[in-house]
């Protein structure tokens, strides 16, 4: 602590901006992987057994309930809705094909549920990607700021070399130590989302065929 705070002290803006810019992607990066990391448990956890406890119900409106009771992050009722909901008259959906209909409801039901599970990907791969160089940028920022400062003093010793430098390049680290856990959690994430998604798409084609017979049942 008292190192960060000599840092703190000796730095001059450019320095502190940097230090700032740090601290608030990794604050950033951490809020987003304890959260997503949260929803998309409940995701995977919900996946596991709603599916099979709709499939189970006596008929259709019990399986229903039994989804709108269960499925907490709402990315399975909104596609069944989307299969059950029925053309308004005098659209250009109404005069469509049933089939092509269902189909791109189904479709738009389930972009919009991988849109919900992909948030925060994008932020946490900037991150990644990017705080290694602000780290770097904020070494070589300070070991100019010392070196020019030793100049300045007209005297130059090893001793007053590496302080200023060593403490210049705790920022790379401090980079390294903000992009690490991020691009850990999206590789992760993005394979619980794939997981994910290949369910949803499972899912939706179930409904797809369910809804179709229906219709003929009813025809």
């Amino acid at each position: 602590m008292n190192a960060l705070t000599q840092i703190w002290s000796s730095g001059d803006g450019v320095s502190r901006a940097v230090a700032l810019l740090l601290l608030a992607m990794s604050v950033s990066a951490w809020v987003m992987i304890l959260w997503k990391g949260w929803v998309l448990a409940r995701v995977r956890r919900d996946l596991a057994r709603v599916v099979p406890a709709f499939w189970a119900a006596p008929d259709l409106r019990a399986g229903r309930e039994r989804l709108a009771s269960l499925d907490r992050e709402r990315v399975l009722l909104p596609m069944l809705e989307a299969a059950l909901l029925p053309a308004s008259d005098g659209t250009l959906d109404a005069g469509s094909d049933a089939e092509s209909r269902l189909t791109r409801r189904l479709r738009d039901a389930l972009h919009a549920a991988l849109a919900q599970l992909q948030l925060g990907q994008v932020l946490l791969a900037s991150v990644g990607s990017t705080a290694p160089f602000v780290g770097l940028f904020g070494t070589v920022w300070g070991i100019y700021h010392a070196l020019v400062g030793i100049s300045a003093s007209g005297s130059v010793s090893l001793d007053k070399v590496t302080g200023p430098v060593g403490e210049a390049l705790i920022m790379t680290a401090a980079g390294l130590a903000v992009a690490i856990p991020a691009v850990l959690a999206y590789n992760l994430f993005g394979k619980w989302v794939g997981r994910c998604e290949a369910e949803l798409e499972g899912w939706a084609h179930d409904l797809r065929e369910m809804a179709l017979q229906r219709a003929r049942r009813e025809s």
